[in-house]
């Protein structure tokens, strides 16, 4: 790996997972408004609208425009659909049969699924390196979300096979990202895999509409808004895709582990809630991992 390529990478894909752990609160508040798939069309529409502008003006000013070919947009469109169609769908049913103790500690299994796809369908090799890399980062952050407070109640079994799926279609969808940017451009492909979690998420949403309404909104929900469809889904979005085009799948995956990290952090600061050894002991083995598997 070149190391520019690396490093931009890299940040990229934390600053992607920092910006999805800090969203949790903006996105509590908005929610308690808007049922959550009516929630992620909006953001899915702002997120592709915002894409799309910045194209626009990208290709307004370039001496060559290059438009995406019929093949790239559907390859674009069903991978967007596996992410942001059935993942974010199964992680919306898990969260609400399951906990969020739970939901924390089963998507942190993504980066593994990862690494079951990558060989796959990418051809990647999973290295030792890799492999010791992801075992000490997932210790990191069991540390941090602490699996003590997981529940295993029978009753809960469906949400958590939820939350199960979220973290495996996630994973490929991660991969899938990897294996379409090779062939075209990033930014184009990232606005048309946000349009393509939009069918689903526009069925169910009109339903959920119809069925519970939708509360008052106000400025500070329009700011929410604002915040989620354009820094939460726009951006993180692009970065995260970046991430996967620019390193390895195994070796992007890790970044994912920023989001407990972010999220606990923010409860401290805003919150009052306790960091604890453990948390800090568990941030400094992800980073140690993530430092692993760069130095490949």
């Amino acid at each position: 790996m070149q190391k520019h390529h690396t490093l931009a990478g890299l940040f990229a894909g934390l600053a992607a997972a920092s910006i999805w752990g800090g969203m949790y609160v903006v996105s509590k508040i908005v929610l308690e408004v808007i049922p959550p798939f009516a929630l992620l069309t909006i953001r899915l529409v702002m997120g592709a609208l915002t894409l799309g502008i910045v194209i626009y003006f990208r290709n307004k000013r370039a001496a060559v425009k290059v438009s995406p070919t019929s093949e790239f947009f559907w390859k674009s469109a069903l991978v967007g659909f596996v992410g942001y169609g059935i993942s974010l769908g199964f992680q919306f049913v898990g969260t609400k049969l399951s906990t969020a103790s739970n939901g924390s500690l089963v998507t942190s299994a993504t980066p593994a699924f990862v690494l079951l796809f990558a060989p796959f369908l990418l051809g990647e090799r999973a290295t030792p390196r890799r492999m010791i890399a992801l075992l000490i980062s997932t210790l990191g952050v069991l540390a941090v979300i602490d699996p003590r407070n997981a529940e295993l109640s029978p009753s809960l079994f469906l949400g958590n096979m939820s939350l199960l799926a979220a973290a495996l279609t996630w994973a490929l969808y991660s991969v899938l990202v990897r294996k379409v940017s090779q062939n075209g451009d990033m930014l184009t492909s990232s606005a048309i895999m946000l349009l393509g979690g939009l069918p689903s998420s526009l069925l169910f949403g009109i339903w959920e509409v119809q069925r519970q309404g939708v509360g008052e909104i106000t400025i500070g929900i329009i700011f929410g808004l604002l915040f989620l469809g354009i820094i939460s889904t726009a951006i993180a979005t692009f970065l995260w895709n970046y991430a996967f085009a620019e390193l390895p799948a195994a070796v992007a995956s890790l970044t994912f582990f920023a989001q407990p990290v972010v999220g606990t952090l923010l409860g401290w600061f805003f919150l009052a809630e306790k960091i604890t050894p453990l948390f800090l002991a568990g941030g400094v083995l992800i980073g140690f991992g993530i430092l692993i598997a760069t130095r490949e």
